[in-house]
């Protein structure tokens, strides 16, 4: 009839105690120790923070910024496209009207919580405007607190753009 049938792996006593598996595993792990303890020149360290890494390419996800027009006004016009489009919900904007010609509204505030963020850059596909940007090349943060993790409008247009990362590249 064509019926192929399969044995099933992990029914002896063997498989189900799983030591075997584990005593596999740490042979791997003590045979790369011993390795590295004899020959120290194959262990590869960074001294980081000093040395800052320089494999990252153009395309890496940083930290967002916001982009602003020549007269330093934001670019954002508080359409809400990149929080709704925002998987972690991270996003949280506040519009206002706006009087200077280049839109009917900006943020009147806009925040972004790194620590729910999933650094999918579907904000940045988003934007109509091209407003919001991760080509920082800020790629560590430390803080104490929370709310250290959460950057306002201002520190979003602080945030300024990497020079080893693409002008045009809006989709890195």
């Amino acid at each position: 009839m064509g019926i192929k049938i399969v044995p099933r792996h992990g029914q002896s006593l063997k498989d189900k105690l799983y030591l075997p598996a584990i005593f596999g595993g740490m042979k791997t792990t003590f045979s790369h120790f011993s390795k590295n303890l004899r020959n120290m020149d194959n262990v590869k360290t960074m001294q980081y923070p000093e040395v800052q890494p320089d494999d990252i390419t153009s395309r890496y996800r940083g930290v967002h910024r916001l982009t602003k027009w020549e007269d330093e006004s934001e670019k954002c016009v508080a359409c809400y496209m990149c929080a709704t489009a925002c998987p972690a919900d991270c996003i949280f904007i506040e519009a206002q009207e706006r009087f200077d010609g280049k839109a009917e509204k900006r943020p009147k505030e806009f925040k972004i919580d790194l620590l729910e963020c999933v650094y999918c850059s579907y904000c940045v596909q988003a934007c109509p405007c091209d407003a919001i940007r991760m080509d920082t090349g800020i790629f560590s943060l430390t803080g104490s607190s929370r709310e250290e993790f959460v950057l306002d409008k201002k520190q979003l247009m602080a945030n300024e753009q990497s020079k080893g990362f693409l002008k045009d590249d809006k989709h890195g």
